[in-house]
């Protein structure tokens, strides 16, 4: 078994060159990534609109730094990378739309750097076409301007396979090294356990072939990123394990769980399929999920027979590992955690496109890049209008929360102010309160300490219409909101409605 390997590992040694055959590591110029770069960034902007209002989770991420409300509460699996991301816009400034704009320029430069480590590797005609595949996706599209962590991910992955590979090719390549380990520092900085994931592969590879240079910078990277997520394990949740163990409760219990289905039921537009029921998406809205593994192992077959055979196993080997929680180990699903396998993917599927439409020679076969072209518009026009969909859904939730928060000022309720209840966290922001609860996945207080609270400034506490108030808020006074109950405590009516 040892000599198979070897074997395996010798004749890749001996097939795979610094570049691709016929092609120096600096040819084919970087002007088509940057285009698609920056097309990537337009298109956020006028596509998903810097106007659109903070998620749920962006809440959570951003009033950690910001100004607008007081942190909301930081459950287990959350990393600060974020956070920290957004800081030197949110730090200072409450106004969306900029945050936006910030975002959506940041993550347009990201991607262009994530491509830029591909050179060498592969044309530059493929690195465009990988990068506007991942791009032109609408879950791409919807997160690449939101402070969200899964994008960012997905450009780790990127930067840290590429550079990886550039460094087997070339040795001599130290700055090769530093972008392995960025990247995996990258990845750990968002989400950790996504980062190990990913990196299974490549940590593998690195003690087979007994790159200790690679293995080091992969080892420091995956740990300078998670250094403070570690650090607050012990410092605010009874340790490492403890962390590992809560994190695996709020999102179900990790374990055998089969979730391709619900993956499938996510990419009509929903952002969180918890529990994920109801019908399937048009069979054209899930067609492309089921053509991505056929044109990956095309992709390999052509890196095979082209005799470059770990520049495109790797990266498969990496999406594969980055996928296998999300469609294995939880209990529902959302579009945005497959995004690094997404990331990963394009490049092989993209090899494999090119090698359909043109011979080895270079020309062209008519035929088929027509139907290529059409399949590719097609797909593009059906991820177009999902983004529509789901764009205008999550803007009609996120007014809806604005409404709440302003009908909470007209009645009294203003900063400085608790809520408590139904969607507490994201109302609470929108209105400048903090949030509270005393039970679930975001505990983080008592009945005792919110009717503490109420003596001293404004509480309210939310529930649906029909929806029964906890037995410290039924003597609240009641009022209604659209479908929401919403109750306050007395203390806070003394100067009544403005």
């Amino acid at each position: 078994m040892t000599n198979g390997a070897n074997a395996i590992l010798v004749s890749m040694r001996r097939r795979d060159h610094p570049a691709v055959p016929g092609m120096s590591g600096r040819t084919g110029g970087t002007g088509p990534l940057a285009a698609v770069a920056g097309l990537f960034t337009l298109a956020q902007l006028l596509l998903v609109r810097p106007v659109l209002g903070l998620g749920w989770d962006e809440v959570v991420y951003v009033s950690q730094v910001g100004e607008q409300a007081p942190a909301a509460f930081f459950s287990a699996p959350r990393a600060r990378g974020v956070s920290l991301l957004v800081a030197p816009v949110a730090s200072w400034s409450t106004s969306t739309p900029l945050l936006r704009v910030y975002l959506a320029v940041l993550s347009g430069l990201a991607l262009y750097l994530a491509l830029r480590a591909w050179r060498g590797l592969f044309p530059t005609r493929v690195l465009a076409v990988a990068g506007a595949l991942f791009a032109s996706l609408w879950m791409t599209l919807f997160y690449g301007p939101q402070a969200m962590p899964n994008y960012w991910v997905a450009v780790g992955a990127l930067i840290c396979v590429g550079c990886f590979l550039r460094y087997l090719s070339d040795p001599t390549a130290r700055a090769a090294l530093w972008g392995a380990g960025a990247g995996a520092m990258l990845m750990a900085w968002m989400r950790p356990t996504d980062a190990v994931w990913v990196t299974v592969p490549l940590l593998a590879l690195a003690l087979l072939r007994r790159h200790g240079r690679l293995l080091l910078a992969l080892v420091v990277g995956l740990a300078a990123g998670a250094v403070e997520w570690v650090i607050e394990a012990y410092v605010g949740h009874g340790g490492l394990t403890q962390r590992l163990h809560d994190a695996s409760e709020i999102q179900g219990g990790l374990g055998w769980q089969f979730a391709v289905d619900d993956q499938l039921r996510s990419l009509g537009g929903r952002a969180l399929c918890r529990p994920c029921t109801g019908s399937m998406p048009h069979p054209l809205v899930t067609l492309w999920w089921f053509a991505l593994p056929l044109l990956a192992a095309l992709g390999l077959a052509v890196a095979v027979r082209a005799g470059r055979t770990a520049r495109t196993l790797l990266p498969l080997a990496c999406a594969a590992t980055a996928a296998v929680p999300y469609l294995f180990m939880i209990g529902y699903a959302a579009p945005r955690f497959l995004m690094p396998a997404y990331a990963l993917l394009a490049i092989p599927v993209a090899d494999a496109l090119w090698h359909l439409v043109r011979t080895p020679g270079g020309r062209w076969r008519p035929v088929v890049a027509t139907v290529v072209a059409v399949g590719l518009a097609g797909h593009l026009a059906v991820q177009l209008v999902v983004l529509d969909r789901a764009v205008d859904r999550n803007t009609d939730s996120r007014r809806d929360w604005a409404r709440t928060a302003a009908e909470l000022h007209r009645l009294g309720v203003r900063p400085p102010c608790l809520i408590t209840g139904h969607e507490a966290i994201p109302i609470g922001y929108y209105a400048g309160c903090a949030s509270g609860a005393t039970a679930g996945h975001n505990e983080n207080t008592t009945p005792a300490e919110i009717q503490g609270t109420a003596r001293r400034i404004p509480v309210a506490h939310l529930t649906t219409t029909g929806g029964t108030p906890p037995r410290y808020a039924r003597p609240w006074t009641p009022h209604r909101i659209g479908d929401l109950e919403l109750r306050i405590a007395p203390a806070a009516l003394r100067d009544g409605p403005s």
